[in-house]
């Protein structure tokens, strides 16, 4: 019943879409016009995803910390290390950058050598003015080398904000607006002001500039990203096409499949513009996926109709046995697929959520477009010529064919062995993988931002913000000395871990004050005791009343301090070291009933954020393996049968997991989604094979042997085409200059020749091995779903060769 059904329904579909060619075109002509106008509404990021939870403990303090002191990612910085930075030449022109960078709205503040401000005691009040610090209106080598003395050796408090710790080194901080540092407002200060204006410098100058800070960062990361989806489609289509051509040797076959698969583009771009979606290092991958996944559904189609016309010629009667027969079984692999990436909509992390549920439509999305304009197109075309069929009969695939039909004849063991050994040697590189939770782990190491930012990590001991946030629990609680001197035990305590640059906080001005009442003298650059503290404290108060400075560090009220300090790119098990030891210190420091102190910002949270994700790989994975077990119990009617056909489909991706600890590459938001994508990819092999083993032990009267290796024969071929259209597509990915890009290109493609081989191998061999406990008629009971069917009560494989 459930056979006739199937075979009634398809039917059904084959006669719709013949009878109505042209309403199918105009509708799919409708829809794309109708995505394409969604591609306005297309957002790329323009800040890091936020892997956590918006109600994640750790997004909850860092928006407190926002609230309180507003944006902390909004520094660009510029450095310069050139002996001759101080002769009147240079130095003019680094004021005159600084200078035209600050009349630009965009710019909140700028802090340079060029307008440096210096705390003078007032004779006339009690309270510091903000003089300048260059005083002369003409600068000449003399004095430019005293400024740069007075500078270096006798202004502590712009050490690692002006110049370096080893004073070789001068910088510029620039400080956006808050208002556009997540919107493209930040992009186009970037591109058309701060980059050109950065050039020019070093033209008349000679002098290289080094550029870097999160805005800036972020802006060239996201243009990466941009630039690399055009070049990912160029690539996928270039690859996916030249292997297709090297099958078929039809340009026709070719042209039909290529534009089916960018009307699939153009849905998938319509689709993130639709949703609203942004266009993340993740969503990015969805159009190459759309084609690299789109092909082997047009390989099918089109091999299958151009073999149905070898055998008898009908082209009507060919394509209703196309749509009816392959479409069936496509709808199944497809609906594996998309499963396998739909499991991330089930995760709390926002960024895999989008990921997945673009992906999962996509996919279904581009099955449903090949079935209707291949054998539509095909239709209004005339017959395939002789020439266009010699691909059917190749030969130099047999050979494959016989050495898989061998190995599982005779060489069982052997394959067993080998099983074994793999996975032995994958537990042991399992234990070997390390988390990456480093904000620029996956930035193209050979740009030039890069390089920069390295550069301040030597020269500035970092530059990814880290931020500690203390709430006093009362109001003006910060100014008390008992405060400052905790905030300086632990500044103390940061300046000794080498991963953290200088800290900065309240505690820098509060000194700077002490030194500006002792008429600067650099060795009273500290906290000032009991007997200063009323005056000097009052001192400090009206300055900040009048220069504004407090309000970086401390809030309006009083009772909310932050102490900040920059990261050097940490691996993720010593940043946790870290952090075990820093929070200990600040337990010791801090008494609970008195102080509350977290640690926040935006690289701690994607720090945070990377190992949530790797929960949540687990419960997809998870996800995916329980939905796809359902679904082939569902189809096959056998439990025993889910254990035959995971074994095969888990083994390589426990070798890609240990590969990955072997080569050291890390689970980071990238790589992570190696396994679902591989698992949901490779089930198709799984379930192509049983379905055509189940069809050959009804055809041989359940002889076991001959059923296995009719299967083999008849499946190896199409698993072997489709694996090499996935394994180059997904190789386009590795020219990428994101590492985790090329990581996730490369691992996909490994694990899916791994999965090949297990189904060609590995499960056949099983089948043989078990096959008195789980291939007789009571295992193997009428599956709830037809997936191949053939025509007179005989079964038919839709297979890529006869």
């Amino acid at each position: 019943m459930n056979k006739l059904f199937s075979i009634g329904f398809w039917s059904a579909v084959a006669r719709f879409i013949l009878r109505n060619r042209p309403l199918i075109l105009i509708i799919i002509a409708a829809i794309t016009v109708f995505m394409g106008l969604q591609w306005k509404h297309m957002r790329f990021t323009y800040s890091e995803a936020n892997l956590l939870p918006d109600d994640h403990e750790v997004n909850l303090a860092y928006d407190e910390f926002l609230d309180t002191f507003g944006e902390e990612g909004n520094l660009i910085v510029m450095g310069v290390k050139d002996s001759t930075f101080f002769t009147p030449k240079v130095f003019n022109a680094w004021k005159s950058l600084g200078d035209d960078l600050q009349k630009n709205n965009a710019v909140d503040a700028l802090l340079s050598v060029g307008n440096l401000m210096t705390l003078e005691k007032r004779t006339d009040a009690t309270s510091f003015a903000m003089v300048p610090f260059i005083k002369d209106s003409v600068l000449t080598s003399e004095n430019l080398k005293i400024y740069k003395n007075r500078l270096l050796y006798r202004l502590p408090f712009y050490d690692g904000l002006v110049y370096s710790p080893d004073k070789k080194t001068v910088r510029t901080a620039i400080y956006l607006n808050e208002d556009i540092v997540n919107t493209i407002a930040r992009k186009e200060f970037v591109d058309q002001v701060l980059i050109p204006r950065v050039k020019q410098f070093e033209k008349d100058t000679g002098i290289n500039v080094y550029v870097s800070g999160m805005p800036y960062i972020r802006t060239l990361n996201s243009q990466n990203i941009v630039d690399e989806i055009g070049l990912f489609i160029a690539a996928a289509l270039f690859v996916t096409s030249l292997i297709f051509f090297f099958f078929f040797r039809s340009f026709r076959a070719t042209l039909i499949s290529m534009l089916t698969v960018l009307i699939g583009v153009a849905w998938a771009f319509g689709i993130l513009g639709l949703l609203k979606y942004e266009i993340t290092v993740l969503t990015a991958l969805i159009p190459p996926l759309i084609i690299v996944i789109g092909i082997p559904n047009c390989i099918f189609l089109i091999n299958k109709y151009q073999q149905e016309i070898k055998l008898h010629g009908n082209q009507a009667k060919s394509l209703q046995r196309v749509i009816a027969k392959v479409g069936n079984a496509t709808l199944m692999t497809n609906l594996t697929t998309a499963s396998g990436f739909a499991t991330f909509i089930l995760t709390d992390s926002k960024l895999l959520k989008e990921f997945g549920i673009v992906a999962s439509i996509n996919i279904i999305a581009i099955f449903l477009l090949s079935l209707f304009i291949i054998p539509i197109i095909y239709s209004y075309m005339s017959v395939p010529k002789n020439k266009h069929l010699k691909h059917l009969n190749k030969r130099w695939i047999n050979g494959f064919v016989d050495w898989m039909e061998k190995m599982v004849r005779r060489k069982r063991i052997t394959i067993y062995i080998a099983s074994i050994i793999l996975l032995c040697g994958s537990i042991i590189g399992i234990y070997n993988i390390k988390i990456s939770g480093s904000l620029i782990d996956d930035m193209p190491q050979k740009k030039e931002f890069y390089k920069d930012i390295k550069f301040f990590e030597q020269e500035f001991e970092g530059i990814m913000p880290l931020e500690i946030f203390i709430d006093t629990k009362r109001s003006k609680g910060v100014m008390k000395l008992a405060t400052l001197r905790r905030i300086e035990r632990l500044q103390d305590y940061i300046k000794e871990i080498p991963e953290f640059s200088k800290p900065l906080s309240v505690n820098e001005l509060v000194k700077y004050s002490k030194q500006a009442y002792y008429n600067n003298n650099p060795d009273y650059y500290q906290l000032p005791n009991s007997q200063e503290r009323t005056f000097l404290l009052s001192y400090a108060k009206s300055s900040a009343d009048n220069t504004n400075l407090l309000s970086s560090y401390v809030d309006s009220t009083g009772q909310y301090a932050r102490v900040t300090t920059f990261m050097k790119d940490t691996e993720t098990e010593r940043f946790d070291r870290i952090e075990e030891d820093l929070l200990a210190e600040i337990n010791k420091i801090f008494p609970k009933e008195r102080y509350s102190v977290s640690l926040t910002g935006k690289a701690f949270a994607f720090q945070k954020g990377t190992k949530y994700l790797v929960n949540n790989l687990i419960l997809s994975l998870s996800l995916a393996i329980f939905l796809i077990s359902i679904f082939m119990a569902w189809m096959f009617r056998s439990m025993r049968m889910i254990l035959v056909s995971l074994i095969p489909n888990l083994l390589p991706l426990l070798v890609t997991a240990g590969l990955m600890g072997f080569l050291g590459v890390p689970i980071k938001p990238s790589t992570i989604l190696v396994f679902s994508i591989a698992f949901g990819i490779s089930v198709d092999d799984t379930i192509h094979f049983l379905a055509k083993y189940r069809q050959e032990l009804i055809a041989n009267n359940w002889r076991i042997k001959k059923s296995v290796y009719a299967a083999l024969r008849e499946t190896g071929v199409s698993m072997f085409y489709t694996s090499i259209v996935l394994f180059f597509g997904f190789s386009t990915f590795m020219i990428s200059s994101f590492g985790g890009t090329v990581a996730l290109g490369g691992l996909v493609s490994v694990t899916l020749v791994f999965a090949m081989l297990a189904n060609l191998l590995l499960l056949p061999s099983l089948l043989l091995s078990l096959e008195k406990s789980i291939a007789n008629k009571d295992t193997f009971k009428k599956p709830s779903l037809q997936i191949i069917h053939g025509e007179d009560g005989e079964d038919e494989e839709s297979s890529v060769e006869e």
